[in-house]
Order: C-alpha cells, then sequence, then structure tokens
C-alpha cells in the first residue's frame, strides 16, 4: 500500500498529535472543532452532509458538548479522490479514464427536488419523488428465446450428458425437464413498470431508514461513457447486507445508468415475492436451496450460470455481484466471467468496484418470507432515519487487460505450509512467495478442463477475486462509527474520558486522510463523536457522574457488543495494515530479546531502586531484514482482501517496515563503513548489468546492498510506544482466534464433518473468550472459519472427501503436541502483551 504525500511543500510527522498543512488549494469552512470541505459542482456549492440529530439530547451527550468545546480544532482537511483503478494492473484503463483531478462532490439520493423533473409548481413539490422516477431512463431488455439459447449452449449439453448419462442427438430442449427449478432463473428480466414501481417503493422505505444516501459522483461521467461505448459493466462489492443488493441499482436507475443484473445469495421462500423480484432483474437461488453452498452442489448449476452470463453480456447488460470478504463466496460468478473472456465467448467488461458505508448496518435475515417482510415494514414505523449510507462508484477498468497483463502473477504462488512449516520447525529462512487460497474458488469449477490449465486458470480467477475484494475496500468510507469503534476496541479498552476520545477522533480522522482515505460525515466535533456514541449505545457503558464533566466511555463487556465493534473496526484496520504489520513485527522481535535474556534501558529520571519515571528507553537495534523477515511471515497469515495480488509479499513486508518510518515509530540507523556502499569503483571484483522485467526487483543494485546495514531503534517520545500498542492490537484478535484454534485441537475428536468442526471450533472459541472474559472478538463464526481454513492451509488439518462431503482430522505432522505447542508459540510471537 502505498503512502501518498499530500502536502509537497512539507514533510509532515505523522502520528504527531495534530497536523497543520499550509497551500491546500481546497477551500475548507472551519467549523467548531471541525472541518467541512466546501467543494463547487456545476457551478453549485457541494456540502458534506453533517451528522443529523432530530432527537432530545440524554444527559451524558449535553456534557459531552459541554466539554468538547475545550478541543483544539484540526485543520487542513479536504477529501481525497478514491476508487482509481490499479496502476499496475491496468495501466492503459488508468490512462483512458484518468479521472477528476478534484473531488466533484456527493448526491443526496433521498433529497430529490422539483429541479430534477421537468415541472414546477406547488403540486409538483408534493410529487416530485414520483415525476422523478418516471422520467428516469430505462434501457430496453427484450427476452427472446434466452432459455433455448442456454439449453442449446455446449456447456450445458456437456453436463446434461455427464449426469443423466443422455442419449446421443437428444437436444437440450428435450431435456428442459432435468434443468428442475433453473429456468425461471434464466428467464430473469427487467421490466419498466415493475422496474420504477418498486424504484418508487425502496426511494420512500430507505428514506424511513436513513436519513441520507450519499452517493460519490467523481466516476460518474466514466461510467456514462464506458457504457455509451457498449462494453458491458461488472459491480463488485464486499457484502454486508441485505441492503447492499438494493442500493446499487437503485443508485444506478436514479443517475440514468443501466440497471444491472444483481445476483441475490438470499433464500426467498414465497413465490409471490420471487416472481416481483424476477422482473426487476434480481437473480435469485434455486427455491430448493438454501444457501449458495447447496445450490453449488447440483453439478448442473454452474454449467446453466455462466451460460447465462455468458448471454447477459452478449446483450450487453450490466451484473451486480457482491462477494464475501471471509469465505469468497459470490466470487464464482466473476469466475464465469472470467472464464468467459479467457475462452473468447465474451471479447471484454469493464468492472467497477463499489465502496458501501454504513454507520449503522441494518440487520436483515438471510431468509426473506411475507411474514418477516411486514413485521420489518412495521418496524420503520417506529424508527427515526438519523443513520447515513455511504457509496463510492470506482473508477472502471477492463478485465480482459487484468487477465492479459500478467501482473497478477500466479507463478509463485505456493500452499501455506510450504511458506512457513520451514520456519516453525527447522528454524529456517522464511520461503519467498505467495499464499495460495484456493478455498476461495472450489475446484468444481474447471473440472472440464486439463489439468496444469486448471491449476493456473483457477489461481487467475481467485487473484482477480482477491483483487477486487481490495478494490472494493479500499473505495470504502470510514465513518464515524468505524473510527469511534476502532478507537475504544484497539486503544480505550478498559474506558476513556470524552475529551481524550474526541482528541483522538480528530488524530485518526487526520491519519485516515493522509493515506487517500475518505471518510464519511461532517460537521462539528462535537456532532460527529456524540452521533457515534449514541449509535453505539446499546454496546457501550457511558457513565456521567453529577459532579464530573467529562463522561467515561467503556466498551461493553459482552461477546454482542465486542463483535459489534470488531465489525465497525475492520475498515480502519484494512487502512492501517501495513504499519499493523510492521507493529507486530517488532513486538515479535521485542518478544524473541526479552526471551534471550536482554532487558531494556529504562531513563529513570534520576530516580532510584526499582521505582521508575519516564520513557522506556530500547537500546537494542532491530536489524532490517530479520525485521522485513518477520513482517514477511505475518502477511502469510493475514485474512484474503487486505494485501493486494499485484504486489509480492517481499514488497508489502518492506513497505509495512518503511510505514513505521514515515510516522515515527522506528528511527532508522546505519552501521558506519570505511568504504561507502554506493561507491562502486571501490568495490573488489568487475561491476555487471543484469536486465529484469520483474516489476518487483531494486532498479538499483546500491539498494539492495544497503538493507544489510540498515538497522531501526523504537522512538523515545512517550506517545510512540502507545501508537505501536495501538497499532498491534489491529491484529491480535485474528492471531489470537488461529492460538485458541490450535490449541482446541486437543479436545476434538476426529474426523468430523466440516460444518460440525466449525461449530465445535465456534463453541470452544466462545468458552475461551467466556472463561477469560475478554477477547470476544476472537470468537466469530467468520473468525472460527478463517482459523479452520488457515489450520487446512498449513496441514494441521487434513481434508478427507467423502460420500457425505468433507471430513477434517488432525494431519499426521500435527499429532503431536509438541508440534502444535511450536505453531503456537509461531503465532502468539505476534501477540502484545
Amino acid at each position: 500500500m502505498h503512502q501518498h504525500n499530500l502536502c509537497p511543500r512539507e514533510e509532515p510527522r505523522l502520528f504527531g498529535g495534530f497536523l497543520v498543512l499550509k497551500n491546500l488549494t481546497t477551500p475548507s469552512v472551519s467549523l467548531q472543532g471541525f472541518t467541512m470541505v466546501q467543494e463547487k459542482t456545476d457551478g453549485k456549492d457541494v456540502m458534506l452532509a453533517p451528522i443529523q440529530q432530530n432527537r432530545p439530547a440524554l444527559s451524558w451527550e449535553k456534557k459531552i458538548g459541554k466539554k468538547m468545546k475545550m478541543v483544539t480544532p484540526c485543520l487542513g482537511r479536504f477529501r481525497p479522490v478514491v476508487g482509481q483503478c490499479c496502476h499496475q494492473c491496468t495501466p492503459d484503463s488508468l490512462q483512458k479514464e484518468p479521472g477528476p483531478t478534484s473531488p466533484l462532490g456527493f448526491k443526496n439520493l433521498l433529497s430529490i427536488e422539483e429541479t430534477q423533473t421537468r415541472y414546477r409548481g406547488w403540486l409538483v413539490r408534493r410529487v416530485c419523488c414520483l415525476l422523478f422516477v418516471s422520467g428516469c431512463k430505462i434501457y430496453a431488455n427484450p427476452v427472446s428465446n434466452r432459455l433455448d439459447r442456454v439449453c442449446r449452449s455446449q456447456r450445458v449439453k456437456e453436463a446434461l450428458t455427464a449426469e443423466h448419462n443422455a442419449q446421443e442427438g437428444r437436444d437440450g430442449q428435450g431435456q428442459l425437464s432435468r434443468l428442475s427449478t433453473l429456468p425461471p432463473i434464466v428467464n430473469t428480466c427487467i421490466s419498466p413498470g415493475f422496474l420504477r414501481f418498486l424504484s418508487w417503493v425502496m426511494l420512500k422505505m430507505f428514506s424511513s431508514v436513513f436519513g441520507s444516501i450519499q452517493v460519490n459522483l467523481d466516476h460518474l461521467r466514466a461510467l456514462h461513457r464506458a457504457s455509451q461505448e457498449g462494453s458491458p459493466l461488472v459491480y463488485v462489492h464486499v457484502r454486508q447486507c441485505a441492503a447492499d443488493f438494493a442500493l446499487i441499482p437503485l443508485v444506478l436507475f436514479c443517475h440514468n445508468l443501466r440497471v444491472p443484473y444483481t445476483v441475490c445469495p438470499l433464500h426467498i421462500k414465497s413465490s409471490f415475492i420471487r416472481s416481483i423480484l424476477q422482473k426487476v432483474g434480481v437473480v435469485l437461488l434455486p427455491s430448493s436451496a438454501l444457501t449458495e453452498q447447496d445450490a453449488e452442489t447440483d453439478p448442473l448449476y454452474s454449467p446453466v450460470m455462466t451460460s447465462l452470463v455468458r448471454e447477459l453480456l452478449d446483450e450487453s447488460q450490466a451484473i451486480s455481484v457482491g462477494v464475501s470478504a471471509e469465505s469468497g463466496r459470490g466470487g464464482r460468478w466473476l469466475a464465469h466471467v472470467t472464464q468467459l473472456i479467457k475462452e473468447g465467448s465474451v471479447s471484454d467488461v469493464s468492472v467497477v468496484p463499489v465502496g458501501i458505508s454504513y454507520d449503522c448496518v441494518p440487520e436483515t435475515n438471510t431468509q426473506i418470507g411475507v411474514g418477516s417482510l411486514f413485521r420489518w415494514l412495521w418496524s420503520l414505523l417506529w424508527r427515526s432515519p438519523d443513520r447515513s449510507v455511504r457509496i463510492h462508484l470506482a473508477q472502471p477498468f477492463s478485465l480482459k487487460e487484468m487477465c492479459d497483463s500478467g501482473r497478477c502473477r500466479v507463478d509463485d504462488w505456493l500452499p501455506l505450509q510450504d511458506l512457513l512449516l520451514p520456519v516453525i520447525f527447522n528454524n529456517r529462512d522464511c520461503v519467498f512467495g505467495q499464499r495460495r487460497m484456493s478455498w476461495l474458488l472450489p475446484p468444481p469449477h474447471y473440472a472440464t478442463e486439463s489439468g496444469e490449465q486448471t491449476h493456473r486458470e483457477r489461481d487467475l480467477s481467485i487473484a482477480i477475486i482477491l483483487h477486487l475484494i481490495h478494490s472494493a475496500a479500499s473505495c470504502t468510507a470510514v465513518m464515524s462509527t468505524s473510527l469511534v469503534s476502532s478507537l475504544l476496541l484497539f486503544r480505550h479498552r478498559k474506558g476513556v474520558r470524552a475529551s481524550a476520545l474526541s482528541r483522538d477522533v480528530a488524530w485518526l480522522t487526520e491519519e485516515l486522510l493522509f493515506r487517500n482515505k475518505d471518510v464519511g460525515f461532517g460537521g462539528s466535533l462535537e456532532d460527529v463523536v456524540r452521533h457515534s456514541l449514541s449509535v453505539l449505545a446499546p454496546h457501550l457503558v457511558i457513565t456521567a457522574a453529577p459532579s464530573r464533566t467529562d463522561p467515561v466511555i467503556v466498551p461493553r463487556p459482552s461477546l454482542a457488543a465486542s463483535l459489534h465493534l470488531s465489525r465497525y473496526a475492520q475498515i480502519v484496520t484494512h487502512t492501517f495494515i501495513p504499519e499493523a504489520v510492521g507493529a507486530c513485527a517488532v513486538s515479535a522481535m521485542l518478544c524473541e530479546l526479552v526471551g534471550s535474556g536482554l532487558s531494556s534501558r529504562v531513563r529513570s529520571g534520576g530516580v532510584d531502586g526499582e521505582q521508575v519515571n519516564g520513557d522506556m528507553e530500547f537500546d537494542v537495534a532491530l536489524c532490517q531484514s530479520k525485521l522485513t523477515e518477520r513482517a514477511l511471515q505475518l502477511c502469510h497469515l493475514l485474512p484474503p482482501g487486505f494485501m493486494p495480488p499485484c504486489q509480492s509479499a517481499c514488497s508489502f513486508a518492506l513497505d509495512a517496515v518503511d510505514s513505521l518510518v514515515r510516522c515515527g515509530i522506528l528511527i532508522m540507523e546505519e552501521i558506519p563503513r570505511d568504504v561507502p556502499i554506493c561507491d562502486f569503483w571501490k568495490k573488489e571484483g568487475a561491476l555487471t548489468w543484469t536486465t529484469s522485467d520483474d516489476p518487483y526487483d531494486s532498479d538499483s543494485d546500491c539498494e539492495a546492498q544497503e538493507q544489510d546495514s540498515r538497522c531501526y531503534k523504537i522512538s523515545q517520545p512517550r506517545q510512540f510506544p502507545e501508537l505501536l500498542f495501538f497499532l498491534c492490537a489491529m491484529l491480535a484478535g485474528h492471531l489470537r482466534t488461529l492460538c485458541w484454534a490450535t490449541s482446541s485441537l486437543d479436545l476434538m475428536h476426529t474426523p468430523l464433518p466440516e460444518a460440525e468442526f466449525v461449530a465445535l471450533m465456534h463453541s470452544h472459541l466462545c468458552d475461551t473468550a467466556s472463561r477469560a472474559k475478554q477477547h470476544y472478538e476472537s470468537c466469530s463464526e467468520e473468525a472460527a472459519h478463517m482459523a479452520v481454513r488457515s489450520l487446512i492451509d498449513l496441514g494441521v488439518l487434513s481434508e478427507e472427501r467423502r460420500r457425505g462431503g468433507v471430513s477434517l482430522s488432525v494431519g499426521p505432522l500435527f499429532q503431536s503436541s509438541e508440534n502444535r505447542q511450536k505453531l503456537q508459540r509461531f503465532i502468539s510471537q505476534y501477540l502484545f502483551n
């Protein structure tokens, strides 16, 4: 992840209190303790929407307002341009659509006025929403013989022949009855009348749930140009809730873009609701399947859906796909598109990552019926619309260019056990390579292809899935609730006063903006913190004593509260992942030094004896090569989506160490030499020149040799150790889950079916957190699933495929408790205690 210098005339000091920048070209309006950015769009001033407060303040909120007026305001705020395509994987797309040089502002989707219609008058102002929906453009979508074309495709015929052993000469139409519930899915269409009606209903419904839905306007012009050029658009977002699948089509409809066919993984039980949704382009699961996993067990489902995707792209239809960041669910649809491009069935598509941010994620059920729908609509009548949503449509890029450029390299992908087991057991140097996450795309998708081609094509599809997950997360704005949740969970777990929390909110906002990360809030600092605490109040303990004007905020020590805060804090962890990896590597080396008997010298400030007043002063040098190696080993344990696949793990580890230098945690020192490093003429041996097209190779031989003489020391100011611990805490939940999962193997009686094994693992994680009465964020269902996948990749668990499914058992190498303890010690070294 590259750091951006946002002030070229000054070298800003990161993590050093408040940042004051000068010579900014974006005009800003200073408010009380905060700054709102004022921009111009089409001759109009667009102001970032402030936090709305439509209810009476509670007693603790009044005290927060009184105390926070004393907080020093932050200067130099502006909103960065986000969502640009990858300069390494798709340079031609970046050059073709360079994007805006300055932000173009936002548009509130729920704020519809008479100026957006063709009519004027007092009556128009009362029905302007209905007139606006009736005036939006809808692209024609004729469905003529699509089902016949799908059934006659060679892919479907081969699947039918292989599954049912059909006789030769029997066409696909004669075998249509074998497709069971798939024909209604293939016949999904977009009816203009139903689309306009449901769009009006959704605008009214979302106005009862959200106070505003802000849409970023930076790349809308590029989307219009890409749509006019005839290239189909594929929108990709990271799944959060059921509202995602409704928001993206609604945003595109209101901006006169082609409404996409939306792939929805929810199980809709009502046939009436299914028929309505299939008339507005919603591709549902088969009625007999409860989950995507159940649908994919049908051998006909994958080839029929691949043929359906081909027909939709041939019709120049847009597609919207949601991908799960934890399990990779939904990535199979992207694999369908990639496979069609590699086969030449589709010339090219333009992929658009979409970032959706909620300050309060709506709770929805994965199984929807008529009763549950009416109960949810009834609950809207008693809810105040004070929540907000931020939607970023990123710059479109060519998927064919990404496939053909070769920048997403899969040649050096290795199993995780090949990367880490030599380090864990033999204390050898780390093997250079990338971790292969084959579980993101199950192998039956490429079962009809040859062995070597299957392996490479599958890895390429996985690399594209990982890249799109990372791109969608990168263009997602950080909401105020995410910012406050990360501070309470990672820095102030034991509680913090409102004044200190407000200072940290201002500081962390500056740091996010310096990393080219957009924030989804505006207004005064008082309103931002008050709104965040009011949204998170069910998961916090807020004490406001009558004699004190500074309330204390403490995260509620419960499973639900910790999981809720952890879910919102993930986007902050994604932004600071290089610094978090580097901080954990420093923590691992310090643990090794403490374990070896070395101690740190403490500057006592003139105090004798055991009493210490002052800062810890570590008089140890951390070798760059060793520190980078520790960071590299930790990179292999990261969940999917945190690291782009077009960047090598070694390069990411170097960036992680350099980021700690840039933010002031580490200080670089060089070992003096008699001969300068770059004095080539005084070196022994001839000077040789090499050429390489490898983008990861260094352009300078001096830089490679200079690393051997570099070392680092920890910065001595008081705030930097606290920041080091704050960064270490970002990855502590994931690493602690791996440690607890490894220790739970002693209690497992294997072999067990995979679903039962994951359920028992989740139960053990919850029991461990309950006994410790802390660290509940390490025992979510997603964390248990990710831990099981990591243990399988490490070889701790072995998979055995049976007729009833996959069974898991402890691998032969880890039958020994000693080897399991070695693995646990290796992971726990990155946990700061």
